[in-house]
């Protein structure tokens, strides 16, 4: 796995961050349960063309992790306008996964952060969200929590092969599952989703119309996670905002289909110039 050599301190939480290549800056932004090594490929294939910023959240990958710190939408929404700020980015391009999604939007829409363009690739946005077993573990989260380690690491890998539709590699399924295991990954794990909550997009579903950045939109059509049909319910929720679906991908598309994924976002980035 490669480190993140830098860190940025707010609040009392530790984000782990890295920066690389040259061109107009791109920033991309992991969901749950997954890090910024799950967007390392694509950034390192950009960085011939764009300087990219990768970043692991508190509470995932090489973030801290510790029990006291919310991890919840909210915070994480109000530190990435913070980290920006600290990066020294007024308007960049963002492409966000998953919950990434949601923190870059309530960045953009509750704390003051503009971007250059937004690419949007299966995120949380609108409600309903969250897996059967994302619901469960929410509503059990302390039992969860005390599962013996063998046990949470069948039932962790079994939860993110279900984000899949073509099938995991081994090596692939370990970069996602490991930062989850032991005495800190195990409760982080359960911690996050826990903090989970649909008012944090009920908050701002209702302002997506305001959003003024050229935005694309990107999904699974196969994404069982968070069906296609929150695609065009969001880009038609959006002025101007253009779709793609590609096909043969669920909710993991950097995993499922990285080539179709590495053209959609290259092309759209480009095109952002």
């Amino acid at each position: 796995m490669h480190t993140l050599r830098e860190t940025f301190v707010w609040n009392g939480r530790t984000v782990a961050w890295d920066r690389f290549g040259s061109g107009p800056p791109v920033v991309f932004l992991h969901g749950t349960p997954w890090s910024s090594a799950l967007w390392r490929p694509l950034a390192e294939a950009l960085a011939t063309r764009f300087t990219v910023y990768l970043w692991d959240m508190p509470g995932y990958g090489q973030s801290s992790k510790d029990a006291a710190h919310a991890v919840d939408l909210g915070t994480q929404g109000e530190l990435f306008a913070a980290l920006l700020t600290e990066w020294q980015l007024d308007r960049p391009n963002v492409v966000a996964h998953d919950f990434g999604g949601a923190v870059a939007l309530r960045a953009r829409l509750l704390h003051g952060a503009r971007y250059r363009s937004l690419c949007l690739v299966d995120v949380v946005a609108l409600t309903p969200w969250g897996s059967p077993f994302f619901t469960l573990v929410k509503q059990h989260a302390d039992v969860f929590a005390q599962l013996p380690a063998a046990v949470h690491r069948g039932a962790i890998e079994a939860y993110i092969r279900g984000a899949s539709h073509r099938g995991l590699r081994d090596d692939d399924l370990a970069m996602l599952v490991e930062p989850w295991l032991g005495e800190r990954g195990q409760p982080a794990f359960y911690r996050q989703i826990a903090q989970a909550d649909e008012r944090f997009t009920d908050e701002i579903e209702s302002l997506y119309s305001t959003i003024d950045e050229p935005t694309h939109v990107v999904w699974g059509a196969d994404d069982t996670w968070i069906p296609v049909d929150r695609a065009h319910r969001l880009q038609s929720s959006i002025p101007g905002s253009t779709l793609a679906i590609i096909e043969g991908a669920g909710h993991l598309i950097p995993l499922d289909a990285p080539a179709q994924l590495g053209i959609e976002v290259s092309g759209w980035l480009e095109s952002q110039r």
